[in-house]
């Protein structure tokens, strides 16, 4: 089976369960000021799982982009992989446990033609410090569903006693609960969480305990990590509330499911290794021909690395991220050079990613057809970070020679200053004799990765900071800030991106060149002055194409559903407005509201092509 048909059967599967199809949402979260990346696919609808109408009703379907950057590092086994497709579906107050799995089960079943022998489940054991029961009821679905194949399916009470007891496990709260704070102890006043049940695919016993396993000596079950069990989907059941008086139950329970493509597709076709799906492996094949080399042994975890990471890059550059020093573009700068490292232990000379691109749009296009058009910039962008970073090699050798030494400071400050990857930093040290301490590094790296997790992976909180009364004023303001750059600047000003907090907005838009004294100046006026002028904020939900053709400005415009939400700024909504555009975020209802004046505070370059504002009040 190919990627691109497991994702079609599992789209038109639950279409025929009367889901609405939403499509994927950028790599870059639109109103989620909370994470970098968009890293799962619930993450664009936590206001909808938290209570808000969705325009197109209360079952939806979608395969959703994903990045996660605290993967990095996992990257080079079977199954870790940084960008990947989650397929989802949800219920907003609708279906729940029963339809739930037993819908998940069928695909499996009947349209991916899994042996229904080689599924085994997770359910939550139940927390008696909070009062929480087992999801019994889940367990009993799953032993019908199981019994319906002909199949007996025990349930195991205490997972790390063994497989041969067993088919549905129980695992405590780590392992099978979900809310956006973590395990119940963790969730503060007011927050829906609820248990969770995962579906592990088994490649066999081959694959597991063998006699170098760090398990080996362990019983086997779904959790044990030994790379025998692929988790490849798991169903949120979110029906509690955390209150004063302790847990109690929400009066709408939501489903949130999300399965990994590449990870269903290679259990489709019984292949533990992702990186031979069709989603991976020709990249591998064009690597393999570029190095002359095969895939095994360490050239197959670095043609792992760089089949990733470039894959990734590509799928962050079309959404408009490019490399640089810190925020998104680190981590496609951090991608790229990591690639072009291993790509040096494969012996390939020259400048090498940019020939792996075509490959990837061709696997993407017929899904994503936006990489075709976008093949020139990317492959320029990447080529420019090639030559980039052979500059950077050659300022960081010179920083060598003037130090004299290697040790673990710098080793680690030619990572974080030039980009040197640590392997290469190591071959140099033993080239000359120096002696690196390794667990100072580790230390070093250790509180590095913690950093980037923390500007990274973040707690989703449904869209801005914390959706307060000054971030919802804030958010406003970038309409009317929008608005004033397009008048003052020209409509080929279009918005790249916003971070708001209590303290400030970031607005990020396309212009090639500075603001002058007097453009910022003119914009300010324009700002304060529709805020002044006490506009009111009107909120439609309209079919996509009536907004376009009522002027609604779609930044995003290959990521909307069929029906969007659209905010229109002014006196009235068909001539005498000021901004018009599709959004899904909080706002007032009249500009005044938001306060003046506001002071934009500072005007920089963001990337090539993109200016950043940062904007307060005024005092």
């Amino acid at each position: 089976m190919t990627g691109n048909e497991l994702r079609r059967r599992y789209l038109q599967f639950f279409q025929a369960k009367k889901h609405q199809l939403i499509p994927s949402a950028s790599l870059v979260p639109e109103n989620d000021a909370t994470t970098l990346f968009t890293g799962s696919g619930m993450q664009p609808l936590v206001p909808y799982l938290l209570g808000k109408e969705h325009p197109l009703g209360q079952r939806l379907v979608n395969a959703q982009k994903a990045f996660r950057s605290q993967d990095i590092e996992e990257v080079g086994d079977n199954r870790h992989t940084t960008f990947f497709e989650m397929l989802g579906n949800w219920s907003l107050g609708d279906y729940f446990k029963r339809e739930q799995l037993t819908w998940f089960f069928q695909f499996l079943i009947n349209e991916v033609g899994l042996d229904p022998k080689r599924l085994y489940v997770t359910v939550f054991a139940g927390d008696e410090k909070f009062g929480l029961a087992r999801d019994h009821q889940s367990a009993e679905i799953w032993q019908e569903l199981f019994a319906r194949q002909g199949i007996d399916a025990p349930i195991v009470a205490q997972p790390l006693n063994g497989l041969n007891q067993g088919r549905i496990f129980y695992y405590p709260a780590e392992k099978n609960w979900w809310s956006r704070a973590g395990e119940p102890g963790k969730m503060p006043l007011g927050e829906p969480g609820g248990p969770d049940s995962e579906l592990f695919y088994d490649f066999g016993p081959d694959l597991g305990l063998h006699e170098n396993s760090a398990w080996r000596n362990q019983a086997c079950h779904p959790n044990c990590d030994c790379g025998r069990f692929l988790e490849i989907g798991n169903s949120v059941f979110m029906q509690y509330l955390k209150t004063k008086n302790g847990f109690t139950l929400l009066p709408k329970k939501n489903v949130d499911f999300g399965g990994g493509l590449e990870r269903i597709l290679a259990a489709a076709n019984n292949e533990p290794d992702i990186f031979k799906t069709d989603l991976l492996w020709p990249i591998v094949s064009r690597l393999m021909d570029l190095s002359a080399r095969s895939y095994v042994d360490q050239d197959q975890f670095a043609m792992r690395v760089i089949a990733d990471h470039v894959r990734a890059s590509v799928m962050l550059i079309a959404d408009g991220v490019v490399p640089a020093r810190k925020d998104r573009g680190y981590f496609v700068r951090r991608l790229l050079r990591r690639a072009i490292r291993f790509g040096h232990q494969l012996n390939i000379q020259g400048h090498f990613l940019s020939q792996l691109v075509p490959t990837i749009v061709e696997i993407y296009q017929a899904h994503y057809p936006d990489l075709s058009d976008k093949l020139p910039l990317i492959t320029q962008v990447i080529t420019d970070e090639e030559i980039k970073f052979h500059q950077a090699l050659d300022r960081g050798m010179k920083k060598i020679a003037q130090l004299g030494k290697i040790d673990a400071q710098v080793s680690f400050y030619l990572y974080e200053t030039f980009g040197f990857p640590f392997e290469l930093t190591a071959e140099i040290a033993q080239e000359h004799g120096w002696t690196i301490d390794q667990k100072m590094l580790t230390k070093l790296k250790k509180a590095h990765q913690q950093q980037s997790r923390t500007a990274s992976a973040g707690k989703f909180k449904g869209g801005l900071v914390d959706r307060n009364q000054t971030t919802t004023k804030f958010h406003t303001a970038t309409h009317l800030l929008h608005a004033a750059l397009r008048q003052v600047l020209g409509n080929q000003v279009e918005q790249r991106g916003s971070h708001i907090t209590r303290e400030r907005l970031r607005f990020d838009f396309s212009f090639h060149r500075a603001l002058t004294d007097e453009e910022i100046t003119r914009v300010e006026q324009l700002v304060n002055q529709w805020i002044t002028a006490d506009l009111t904020v009107y909120h439609q939900i309209l079919p996509k194409e009536v907004a376009l053709k009522a002027g609604a400005l779609a930044l995003f415009s290959e990521k909307y559903p069929d029906k969007v939400s659209v905010y229109t700024i002014g006196h009235d909504l068909k001539d005498d407005y000021i901004s018009k555009e599709f959004c899904g975020g909080p706002h007032v209802t009249h500009t005044a509201e938001i306060g003046a004046p506001l002071k934009i505070k500072k005007e920089k370059s963001s990337a090539a092509g993109v200016r950043r504002i940062y904007m307060s009040y005024a005092s």
